[in-house]
């Protein structure tokens, strides 16, 4: 049988770095909220592991590629997958920390006045989920899945995918954070974040199907 998987070039070595390098970068601010006070303790070699992880973990999919070649294009797409939702987390971790710290509206303090967090965490899970989606959109063209032809209706059918999987995403992440109970004695702010990782993974698989079968089919 032919092997049809596609050579580790130079470009993936050198996205895979950068990819790896925001990942750590995101990742602090998603620690610091979920852990603090862990934080402290391991904030300084995360940028490091997923900086050499990143392009490590790439190029052992590319080897097993040679067996399975889905899982080059697997493999990308994780790599990619995880930047945005360190994108997605860090976004709505930074606007939480915005709006509980300068303009007062925290999972505590509406709680206390009988005012439903969910509304604004929604908001938020919305905001955060849109600026992912771009950031997902350009490494998945250009990278994941080479797609360097100009489709009339790439975009339209990338956006119909994207809200689809948006609904998803936020269903999954709203359902958790409001029917489901806190475990392990995580606070509201945490668990929060507990339903957008959630949320994103299911939004992640519905993606990778659209994306490969239907927005870049080649």
């Amino acid at each position: 049988m032919e092997n049809t998987t596609q050579p580790m070039l130079k470009k993936d070595y050198y996205l895979s770095f950068l990819a790896g390098l925001l990942i750590g970068l995101l990742f602090l601010p998603i620690l610091n909220a979920a852990k603090p006070e862990l934080y402290g303790k391991i904030s300084w070699f995360i940028i490091p592991i997923f900086f050499i992880g990143a392009p490590f973990g790439l190029a052992i999919c590319h080897i097993l590629s040679r067996k399975i070649p889905v899982l080059w294009q697997l493999g990308k797409f994780a790599v990619t997958g995880v930047l945005n939702v360190c994108v997605d987390l860090g976004t709505l971790s930074l606007l939480t920390f915005i709006f509980a710290n300068y303009l007062g509206i925290s999972a505590k303090n509406l709680v206390v006045t009988g005012v439903s967090f969910l509304t604004f965490y929604s908001l938020f899970k919305a905001a955060s989920f849109i600026v992912a989606n771009i950031n997902s959109y350009f490494w998945n063209k250009h990278w994941t899945f080479h797609q360097e032809e100009d489709k009339k209706t790439e975009f339209f059918q990338f956006f119909i995918v994207s809200v689809v999987g948006f609904f998803i995403n936020v269903f999954f992440a709203s359902v958790v954070f409001k029917y489901v109970s806190p475990v392990a004695g995580l606070n509201l702010d945490q668990w929060g974040l507990i339903g957008a990782i959630i949320g994103s993974l299911a939004g992640l698989i519905w993606n990778f199907l659209g994306y490969k079968f239907i927005v870049f089919k080649k």
